[in-house]
Protein backbone atom coordinates (compact mmCIF):
# COMPACT_ATOMS: atom_id res chain seq x y z
CA UNK A 1 0.00 0.00 0.00
CA UNK A 2 1.43 3.23 -0.95
CA UNK A 3 1.53 6.50 0.76
CA UNK A 4 -1.23 9.06 0.31
CA UNK A 5 -1.86 12.25 0.83
CA UNK A 6 -4.63 12.42 3.48
CA UNK A 7 -7.59 15.52 3.05
CA UNK A 8 -8.80 15.94 6.53
CA UNK A 9 -11.91 17.11 5.27
CA UNK A 10 -13.85 14.81 3.71
CA UNK A 11 -15.37 15.08 0.26
CA UNK A 12 -19.16 14.91 -0.75
CA UNK A 13 -18.30 11.62 -2.54
CA UNK A 14 -16.52 10.22 0.98
CA UNK A 15 -19.03 11.87 2.91
CA UNK A 16 -21.81 9.28 1.43
CA UNK A 17 -19.74 5.96 1.61
CA UNK A 18 -19.83 4.95 4.84
CA UNK A 19 -23.64 4.63 4.43
CA UNK A 20 -22.94 2.39 1.55
CA UNK A 21 -20.10 0.74 3.15
CA UNK A 22 -22.75 -0.06 5.49
CA UNK A 23 -25.27 -2.01 3.39
CA UNK A 24 -22.05 -3.82 1.38
CA UNK A 25 -21.32 -4.93 4.98
CA UNK A 26 -24.43 -6.67 5.71
CA UNK A 27 -25.01 -7.61 2.11
CA UNK A 28 -21.52 -9.35 2.93
CA UNK A 29 -22.92 -11.00 6.23
CA UNK A 30 -21.10 -8.71 8.27
CA UNK A 31 -23.06 -7.99 11.87
CA UNK A 32 -21.90 -4.48 11.98
CA UNK A 33 -19.41 -1.97 10.83
CA UNK A 34 -17.49 1.00 12.96
CA UNK A 35 -14.64 3.59 10.90
CA UNK A 36 -12.38 4.97 13.36
CA UNK A 37 -9.14 6.81 13.13
CA UNK A 38 -5.61 4.58 13.44
CA UNK A 39 -4.59 6.09 16.86
CA UNK A 40 -4.44 3.66 19.33
CA UNK A 41 -3.71 6.20 22.68
CA UNK A 42 -3.49 3.79 25.76
CA UNK A 43 -4.08 1.21 23.95
CA UNK A 44 -0.80 0.99 22.84
CA UNK A 45 0.82 1.23 26.36
CA UNK A 46 -1.19 -1.42 27.61
CA UNK A 47 0.08 -4.03 25.67
CA UNK A 48 3.60 -2.67 25.91
CA UNK A 49 3.53 -2.92 29.93
CA UNK A 50 1.83 -6.47 29.40
CA UNK A 51 4.89 -7.68 27.69
CA UNK A 52 7.45 -6.09 29.69
CA UNK A 53 5.48 -8.39 32.79
CA UNK A 54 5.78 -11.34 30.38
CA UNK A 55 2.53 -12.02 30.75
CA UNK A 56 2.54 -13.32 26.95
CA UNK A 57 4.40 -16.73 28.12
CA UNK A 58 6.02 -18.43 24.99
CA UNK A 59 3.66 -16.17 22.09
CA UNK A 60 7.17 -14.47 20.75
CA UNK A 61 5.12 -13.08 17.78
CA UNK A 62 4.03 -10.58 20.33
CA UNK A 63 6.67 -8.88 20.66
CA UNK A 64 7.82 -9.27 16.59
CA UNK A 65 8.04 -6.32 14.32
CA UNK A 66 8.55 -3.18 16.83
CA UNK A 67 5.77 -0.86 16.75
CA UNK A 68 3.56 -2.70 13.57
CA UNK A 69 1.54 -4.69 16.20
CA UNK A 70 0.42 -1.51 18.00
CA UNK A 71 1.04 1.57 15.17
CA UNK A 72 -1.05 1.11 12.16
CA UNK A 73 0.46 3.67 10.29
CA UNK A 74 3.72 1.76 10.59
CA UNK A 75 2.37 -1.24 9.68
CA UNK A 76 0.50 0.50 6.36
CA UNK A 77 1.68 3.92 5.69
CA UNK A 78 -0.95 6.38 4.40
CA UNK A 79 -3.24 4.74 6.65
CA UNK A 80 -6.09 7.52 7.49
CA UNK A 81 -8.76 5.29 8.62
CA UNK A 82 -9.42 1.90 10.01
CA UNK A 83 -13.06 0.30 8.87
CA UNK A 84 -14.05 -2.28 11.77
CA UNK A 85 -16.31 -5.39 11.17
CA UNK A 86 -17.87 -7.74 13.35
CA UNK A 87 -19.14 -11.21 12.58
CA UNK A 88 -21.12 -13.72 14.95
CA UNK A 89 -20.09 -16.78 15.23
CA UNK A 90 -22.09 -18.71 18.04
CA UNK A 91 -23.49 -21.92 16.50
CA UNK A 92 -27.52 -22.34 16.96
CA UNK A 93 -28.56 -24.11 18.87
CA UNK A 94 -25.70 -25.05 21.35
CA UNK A 95 -25.44 -25.53 24.99
CA UNK A 96 -21.81 -24.79 25.84
CA UNK A 97 -22.61 -24.73 29.71
CA UNK A 98 -23.91 -28.48 29.22
CA UNK A 99 -21.03 -29.39 27.47
CA UNK A 100 -18.61 -28.56 30.14
CA UNK A 101 -20.73 -29.65 32.86
CA UNK A 102 -20.37 -33.42 31.29
CA UNK A 103 -17.21 -34.70 32.34
CA UNK A 104 -17.07 -37.69 29.80
CA UNK A 105 -17.51 -34.45 27.05
CA UNK A 106 -14.45 -32.96 25.05
CA UNK A 107 -15.27 -29.12 25.11
CA UNK A 108 -14.44 -27.18 22.25
CA UNK A 109 -14.25 -23.65 22.01
CA UNK A 110 -17.20 -22.50 20.17
CA UNK A 111 -14.88 -20.50 17.21
CA UNK A 112 -13.37 -23.59 16.77
CA UNK A 113 -16.57 -25.80 16.19
CA UNK A 114 -16.37 -24.99 12.37
CA UNK A 115 -14.37 -23.58 9.60
CA UNK A 116 -11.12 -21.59 10.82
CA UNK A 117 -12.76 -18.23 10.25
CA UNK A 118 -9.68 -16.05 9.04
CA UNK A 119 -9.97 -17.29 5.02
CA UNK A 120 -13.77 -16.67 5.02
CA UNK A 121 -13.74 -12.93 6.85
CA UNK A 122 -10.49 -12.21 4.81
CA UNK A 123 -12.26 -12.92 1.66
CA UNK A 124 -15.11 -10.82 2.58
CA UNK A 125 -13.22 -8.14 3.41
CA UNK A 126 -11.57 -8.09 0.22
CA UNK A 127 -14.29 -8.20 -1.53
CA UNK A 128 -15.27 -5.12 0.50
CA UNK A 129 -12.25 -3.60 0.09
CA UNK A 130 -12.94 -3.53 -3.65
CA UNK A 131 -16.00 -2.73 -4.02
CA UNK A 132 -14.75 0.79 -2.19
CA UNK A 133 -12.28 1.09 -4.39
CA UNK A 134 -14.77 0.95 -7.35
CA UNK A 135 -16.60 3.72 -5.47
CA UNK A 136 -14.04 6.02 -4.74
CA UNK A 137 -10.80 6.32 -6.36
CA UNK A 138 -7.36 7.81 -5.71
CA UNK A 139 -7.32 5.79 -2.35
CA UNK A 140 -5.89 2.34 -1.18
CA UNK A 141 -7.02 -0.01 1.15
CA UNK A 142 -5.39 -3.33 2.83
CA UNK A 143 -7.69 -6.06 5.02
CA UNK A 144 -6.64 -7.87 8.37
CA UNK A 145 -8.12 -10.70 10.17
CA UNK A 146 -5.90 -11.38 13.94
CA UNK A 147 -3.11 -9.18 12.43
CA UNK A 148 -3.87 -5.88 13.60
CA UNK A 149 -4.87 -4.51 17.23
CA UNK A 150 -8.24 -5.31 16.66
CA UNK A 151 -10.23 -4.75 20.01
CA UNK A 152 -8.39 -0.94 20.67
CA UNK A 153 -9.69 -0.24 16.90
CA UNK A 154 -13.25 -2.09 17.35
CA UNK A 155 -14.00 0.13 19.90
CA UNK A 156 -13.10 3.31 19.18
CA UNK A 157 -14.98 2.26 16.47
CA UNK A 158 -18.13 2.33 18.38
CA UNK A 159 -18.16 -1.65 17.82
CA UNK A 160 -18.41 -2.09 21.79
CA UNK A 161 -16.22 -1.62 24.91
CA UNK A 162 -13.42 -4.02 26.08
CA UNK A 163 -14.23 -5.68 29.05
CA UNK A 164 -12.90 -6.80 32.27
CA UNK A 165 -12.45 -10.05 30.54
CA UNK A 166 -10.41 -8.33 27.83
CA UNK A 167 -13.08 -9.05 25.19
CA UNK A 168 -15.32 -6.73 23.19
CA UNK A 169 -18.70 -6.75 24.62
CA UNK A 170 -21.40 -5.19 22.97
CA UNK A 171 -24.93 -4.17 24.16
CA UNK A 172 -26.89 -6.30 21.69
CA UNK A 173 -24.54 -8.75 20.73
CA UNK A 174 -22.24 -9.98 23.94
CA UNK A 175 -19.00 -10.72 22.80
CA UNK A 176 -19.51 -14.11 20.34
CA UNK A 177 -18.38 -12.53 17.26
CA UNK A 178 -14.78 -12.56 15.26
CA UNK A 179 -13.56 -8.67 14.07
CA UNK A 180 -11.61 -7.61 11.10
CA UNK A 181 -10.32 -4.28 9.75
CA UNK A 182 -9.83 -2.45 6.65
CA UNK A 183 -7.23 0.32 6.41
CA UNK A 184 -7.57 2.55 4.31
CA UNK A 185 -6.04 5.82 2.75
CA UNK A 186 -9.67 7.15 2.37
CA UNK A 187 -10.34 10.40 5.02
CA UNK A 188 -13.81 8.90 5.82
CA UNK A 189 -16.04 10.19 7.89
CA UNK A 190 -15.46 8.24 11.47
CA UNK A 191 -17.93 7.23 14.26
CA UNK A 192 -18.32 8.13 17.77
CA UNK A 193 -15.64 5.72 20.25
CA UNK A 194 -17.73 3.21 22.38
CA UNK A 195 -16.98 5.08 25.68
CA UNK A 196 -19.40 3.57 28.28
CA UNK A 197 -18.35 0.42 30.02
CA UNK A 198 -20.84 -1.49 31.02
CA UNK A 199 -19.25 -4.11 33.27
CA UNK A 200 -20.00 -1.67 36.39
CA UNK A 201 -19.21 -4.11 39.40
CA UNK A 202 -19.29 -7.29 38.16
CA UNK A 203 -16.34 -9.67 38.48
CA UNK A 204 -17.77 -13.15 37.32
CA UNK A 205 -15.41 -13.03 34.76
CA UNK A 206 -12.62 -12.85 36.59
CA UNK A 207 -13.75 -14.95 40.07
CA UNK A 208 -14.62 -17.74 37.69
CA UNK A 209 -12.09 -18.03 35.67
CA UNK A 210 -10.87 -21.93 36.11
CA UNK A 211 -7.07 -21.12 36.48
CA UNK A 212 -7.33 -17.71 37.95
CA UNK A 213 -5.62 -16.52 34.73
CA UNK A 214 -6.53 -12.87 35.38
CA UNK A 215 -4.26 -10.66 37.79
CA UNK A 216 -7.08 -8.13 37.63
CA UNK A 217 -9.23 -6.54 35.47
CA UNK A 218 -8.27 -6.07 32.05
CA UNK A 219 -5.25 -7.95 33.13
CA UNK A 220 -4.72 -10.90 31.98
CA UNK A 221 -1.80 -13.96 32.94
CA UNK A 222 -1.49 -16.13 29.93
CA UNK A 223 0.63 -18.36 31.13
CA UNK A 224 -2.88 -19.83 33.12
CA UNK A 225 -5.24 -19.19 30.44
CA UNK A 226 -6.59 -22.80 28.81
CA UNK A 227 -6.89 -21.39 25.84
CA UNK A 228 -2.81 -20.44 25.78
CA UNK A 229 -2.20 -23.92 27.52
CA UNK A 230 -4.32 -25.81 25.48
CA UNK A 231 -3.39 -23.62 21.57
CA UNK A 232 -0.37 -21.45 22.25
CA UNK A 233 2.05 -23.80 24.56
CA UNK A 234 3.94 -26.45 22.63
CA UNK A 235 5.26 -28.46 25.55
CA UNK A 236 3.71 -29.92 28.60
CA UNK A 237 1.12 -28.54 30.93
CA UNK A 238 2.07 -27.80 34.25
CA UNK A 239 0.61 -30.06 36.61
CA UNK A 240 -0.58 -27.64 38.89
CA UNK A 241 -3.09 -26.57 36.16
CA UNK A 242 -3.80 -29.60 34.22
CA UNK A 243 -6.96 -30.58 36.99
CA UNK A 244 -8.51 -26.94 36.97
CA UNK A 245 -8.91 -27.62 32.82
CA UNK A 246 -11.72 -29.87 33.43
CA UNK A 247 -13.03 -31.05 29.73
CA UNK A 248 -11.77 -28.22 27.85
CA UNK A 249 -9.49 -29.30 25.24
CA UNK A 250 -8.93 -26.43 22.87
CA UNK A 251 -9.58 -22.92 24.13
CA UNK A 252 -12.04 -21.88 26.39
CA UNK A 253 -15.17 -19.69 26.98
CA UNK A 254 -15.23 -19.27 30.60
CA UNK A 255 -14.92 -15.77 30.70
CA UNK A 256 -17.50 -15.24 28.17
CA UNK A 257 -20.27 -17.67 28.91
CA UNK A 258 -20.25 -16.02 32.45
CA UNK A 259 -20.64 -12.57 31.66
CA UNK A 260 -24.33 -11.75 31.86
CA UNK A 261 -24.01 -9.50 28.37
CA UNK A 262 -24.19 -13.24 26.25
CA UNK A 263 -28.08 -13.33 26.79
CA UNK A 264 -27.84 -10.92 23.73
CA UNK A 265 -25.60 -13.18 21.86
CA UNK A 266 -26.92 -13.80 18.46
CA UNK A 267 -26.61 -16.99 16.85
CA UNK A 268 -24.47 -17.17 13.45
CA UNK A 269 -25.82 -17.10 9.83
CA UNK A 270 -22.85 -18.73 8.69
CA UNK A 271 -23.19 -22.24 7.48
CA UNK A 272 -19.34 -22.35 7.74
CA UNK A 273 -19.60 -22.11 11.53
CA UNK A 274 -21.62 -24.70 12.45
CA UNK A 275 -20.33 -27.63 14.20
CA UNK A 276 -18.34 -30.32 12.31
CA UNK A 277 -17.19 -34.02 12.66
CA UNK A 278 -19.51 -33.56 15.80
CA UNK A 279 -17.21 -31.54 17.95
CA UNK A 280 -19.74 -30.23 19.73
CA UNK A 281 -21.24 -33.58 21.24
CA UNK A 282 -18.30 -35.98 21.19
CA UNK A 283 -16.34 -37.95 24.29
CA UNK A 284 -12.92 -37.68 25.31
CA UNK A 285 -12.42 -40.86 24.73
CA UNK A 286 -13.84 -41.29 21.16
CA UNK A 287 -11.29 -38.15 20.10
CA UNK A 288 -8.21 -39.77 21.63
CA UNK A 289 -8.29 -42.55 19.32
CA UNK A 290 -8.24 -40.55 16.35
CA UNK A 291 -5.24 -41.67 14.49
CA UNK A 292 -3.04 -38.81 12.89
CA UNK A 293 -4.60 -39.42 9.28
CA UNK A 294 -8.44 -39.10 10.88
CA UNK A 295 -7.24 -35.51 12.83
CA UNK A 296 -5.27 -34.38 9.70
CA UNK A 297 -8.54 -35.08 7.74
CA UNK A 298 -11.48 -34.17 10.28
CA UNK A 299 -9.38 -30.67 11.17
CA UNK A 300 -9.16 -29.73 7.26
CA UNK A 301 -9.94 -26.37 7.42
CA UNK A 302 -10.57 -26.01 11.35
CA UNK A 303 -8.30 -23.91 13.74
CA UNK A 304 -7.43 -26.49 15.72
CA UNK A 305 -4.82 -27.71 13.08
CA UNK A 306 -3.13 -24.82 14.99
CA UNK A 307 -2.34 -26.90 18.22
CA UNK A 308 -1.33 -30.69 16.23
CA UNK A 309 -1.77 -33.91 16.63
CA UNK A 310 0.43 -34.27 20.15
CA UNK A 311 -1.01 -31.26 21.12
CA UNK A 312 -4.46 -32.49 20.57
CA UNK A 313 -3.65 -35.73 22.35
CA UNK A 314 -1.79 -33.77 25.10
CA UNK A 315 -4.88 -31.93 25.67
CA UNK A 316 -7.16 -34.71 25.74
CA UNK A 317 -5.14 -37.32 27.77
CA UNK A 318 -5.80 -34.20 30.25
CA UNK A 319 -9.47 -34.25 29.82
CA UNK A 320 -9.44 -38.00 30.55
CA UNK A 321 -7.48 -37.35 33.95
CA UNK A 322 -10.06 -35.48 34.90
CA UNK A 323 -12.98 -37.38 33.68
CA UNK A 324 -14.67 -40.46 35.83
CA UNK A 325 -13.09 -43.13 36.11
CA UNK A 326 -15.41 -45.03 33.78
CA UNK A 327 -14.10 -48.10 31.26
CA UNK A 328 -14.38 -46.22 28.30
CA UNK A 329 -12.00 -42.99 29.81
CA UNK A 330 -9.29 -45.91 31.02
CA UNK A 331 -8.87 -48.31 28.06
CA UNK A 332 -8.37 -44.91 26.07
CA UNK A 333 -5.58 -43.63 28.02
CA UNK A 334 -4.30 -47.37 27.95
CA UNK A 335 -4.48 -47.68 24.43
CA UNK A 336 -1.85 -44.13 24.35
CA UNK A 337 0.24 -44.96 27.04
CA UNK A 338 3.38 -46.49 24.85
CA UNK A 339 2.80 -43.17 22.16
CA UNK A 340 6.03 -42.03 20.24
CA UNK A 341 5.68 -38.94 21.63
CA UNK A 342 7.19 -38.16 25.11
CA UNK A 343 5.26 -35.31 25.48
CA UNK A 344 1.99 -37.65 24.90
CA UNK A 345 3.06 -40.84 27.26
CA UNK A 346 3.93 -37.98 30.24
CA UNK A 347 0.15 -36.69 30.38
CA UNK A 348 -1.24 -40.06 29.32
CA UNK A 349 0.73 -41.24 33.13
CA UNK A 350 -0.36 -38.41 34.54
CA UNK A 351 -3.98 -39.21 33.37
CA UNK A 352 -3.58 -42.72 34.78
CA UNK A 353 -2.41 -41.85 38.18
CA UNK A 354 -5.08 -39.19 38.42
CA UNK A 355 -7.33 -42.23 38.30
CA UNK A 356 -5.24 -44.51 40.97
CA UNK A 357 -3.23 -46.77 37.94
Amino acid sequence: MTTQPQNPNPTPELEALPGLIRGWAAELGFSDIGITTPDTGEHARHLQSWLAQGYQGEMAYMEHHGDKRYTPTSLVPGTARIISVRLDYLPAPDSPKEALTDRERAYVTRYALGRDYHKLIRKRLATLAGWIDNAVSGHQHRAFVDSAPVLALAQKAGLGWIGKNNMLIHPKAGSFFFLGEIFTSAPLPVDPPFETDHCGSCSACLDLCPTDAFVGPHLLDARRCISYLTIELKGSIPEELRPLMGNRVFGCDDCQLVCPWQKFSKPTREEDFQPRHGLDNSSLAELFLWTEEQFLKRTEGSAIRRTGYEGWLRNLAVGLGNAPSTIPVIEALKKRADHPSEMVREHVQWALGQHGL
